[in-house]
């Protein structure tokens, strides 16, 4: 079955935009897909060219995989909350990938599949992947909530799949020494000179050299367009002529490969916060950092526009100051963990990805400030705890970025992002420094589709501090057809998360039409 819940890598940033005023009369500006100040329309539906390629039609499974029952527990694993309307049912299996696509003489691994649909009815409809990205939620929660809370015409039309990431789920990895693992969590972002980043440079090599002791014939996998050539292996399991697929983040960008190069096995798609390959370090890093600092000025409005925040009136100055103080004396909890000022921060970096999250980050923060360090650290166990996503996630990270920095290039950076992006920049570019030792990632991959590829539906969401918009925008234009989708909203992954980009997506999968190219949906 899928994966031990407690690998799920937590989350990003958050950021909730003000929707831009509209005028009556004609208006060069995109549509905007609203209607009154609550309740979202469908985006209007873009003129088809007599020459775009048409949206492939749906089949069913006819797949070689064996699933089994496992609904028991398994949206509570992940924290996917079903409507009460709605009883789903789960089944998973596995799917045997080779270790390295680009070496299939090296064997093979399992990956954990997941398929979701109504109870009461076979889970052999036509497939919608749900891939997730790789520092969120796994691909297995992601198709749980996908299916939780997509429309139910989606669930009346497809059966959702998931697809473990690599290293996430029932190959989850290992390889890192707890100490060196905790030392990079730990990383204080106000310790920006070269003399200050020795120590830590150590500790990543010595991750490097245990987790090629550990994988030496596997850790160039973790990457994603490994991921690429899982799925259209998954779709040749599956015995489907075309699989249509939902990818968020990272998820997207593994898809945007797939498409390209595997062009004639894509249904409907739809990239969901992909990054742009073509944009490499240190500007990758620059531009989430500015993001994630409006990102956590949006959580911060939520926190106060809520009434009664925990964090007082003025939430920056709330979390400056723990740091501040964990940086003078870290917390001890009672398991012998210490949260630090780096650990906090990242807590911050990592949890502001679902909104559906502040309320908790909000209590974690003022718990700590009050000297109780288990409920951030607590936020912070997907990532760094015990059965955490740590390794996988640093493998993807490195794997998929070309670019190496050096030390001094790295002091160079966080002190320039320290100053323009206080509370985040830092955070961001000392995590550049763990990728520094590790072996050279993959090259920019922008190469166009290697034959006749179906429209696309891009979205982009203003506050994605790990994927920002303007990259999606460019990954649109990029490809020969289809729409792009902007959300004013927060996180990684804007669907199935608002009703505006849910409809304009929905309509692609359930009823094969685009929205206008250009539609802004509200937060």
């Amino acid at each position: 079955m899928i994966g031990n819940p407690r690998s799920v890598v937590a989350g990003l940033l958050c950021l909730c935009a003000v929707l831009t005023g509209c005028t009556v009369g004609p208006s060069q500006r995109p549509p905007v897909a609203v209607r009154g100040p609550d309740v979202a329309a469908a985006p209007p539906a873009a003129t088809p060219e007599p020459s775009a390629p048409a949206v492939p039609p749906l089949q069913p499974q006819n797949t070689s995989i064996p699933f089994v029952d496992c609904t028991a527990g398994a949206f509570a694993a992940y924290g996917v909350t079903v409507p009460a309307d709605r009883t789903l049912r789960v089944e998973c299996g596995e799917l045997p990938v080779p270790a390295d696509p680009a070496r299939p003489e090296q064997g093979s691994v399992l990956l954990g599949v997941l398929r979701v649909g109504p109870a009461g009815s076979p889970l052999d409809g036509p497939p919608l992947l749900a891939l997730g990205d790789s520092a969120t939620l796994p691909s297995a929660g992601h198709a749980l909530d996908v299916a939780a809370r997509a429309s139910p015409a989606v669930l009346d039309t497809f059966t959702v799949l998931g697809l473990d990431r690599r290293g996430s789920g029932i190959d989850r990895i290992d390889c890192a020494e707890p100490a060196a693992r905790a030392a990079l969590v730990d990383a204080d972002p106000a310790a920006t000179a070269e003399t200050d980043l020795a120590p830590l440079l150590e500790r990543a090599r010595s991750v490097v050299q245990d987790c090629n002791l550990a994988l030496p014939s596997a850790l160039g996998g973790f990457r994603s367009a490994a991921t690429a050539a899982d799925v259209e292996q998954l779709r040749i399991r599956l015995g489907v002529a075309q699989l249509s697929a939902v990818g968020a983040g990272d998820g997207a960008g593994a898809l945007d490969v797939w498409a390209r190069t595997a062009p004639g096995g894509v249904g409907r798609l739809v990239l969901d916060g992909p990054p742009d390959p073509a944009v490499t370090e240190p500007e990758r890093t620059r531009a989430r950092a500015a993001t994630a600092e409006a990102a956590f000025d949006a959580f911060a409005l939520d926190c106060t526009g809520r009434g009664a925040c925990p964090l007082g009136p003025d939430p920056r100055a709330a979390v400056t100051a723990l740091a501040d103080a964990l940086r003078e004396r870290p917390l001890l909890a009672a398991d012998g963990r210490r949260l630090t000022a780096g650990a906090a921060l990242l807590t911050v970096l990592t949890v502001l990805n679902r909104p559906e999250d502040r309320p908790a980050l909000a209590a974690g923060l003022a718990a700590a400030a009050a000297g109780d360090p288990a409920p951030l650290l607590g936020l912070l166990d997907p990532v760094a705890g015990p059965a955490g996503g740590f390794d996988a996630m640093l493998a993807t990270a490195c794997n998929d970025n070309p670019a190496r920095l050096s030390p001094p290039e790295v002091s160079t950076l966080a002190t320039e992002l320290r100053a323009d992006h206080p509370l985040i920049g830092g955070t961001l570019a000392l995590g550049l420094l763990a990728c520094a030792p590790w072996p050279a990632g993959g090259a920019t991959e922008v190469s166009p589709p290697a034959g006749a590829l179906p429209p696309v539906l891009v979205v982009g969401t203003v506050a994605d501090p790990r994927h920002p918009a303007e990259g999606a925008r460019r990954v649109a234009e990029r490809l020969p057809a289809g729409a792009f989708v902007t959300w004013q909203g927060a996180g990684t992954g804007a669907y199935p998360r608002t009703p505006c980009v849910r409809s304009a997506v929905e309509a692609l999968l359930v009823d094969g039409l685009l929205p206008a190219s250009g539609t802004l949906c509200p937060p």
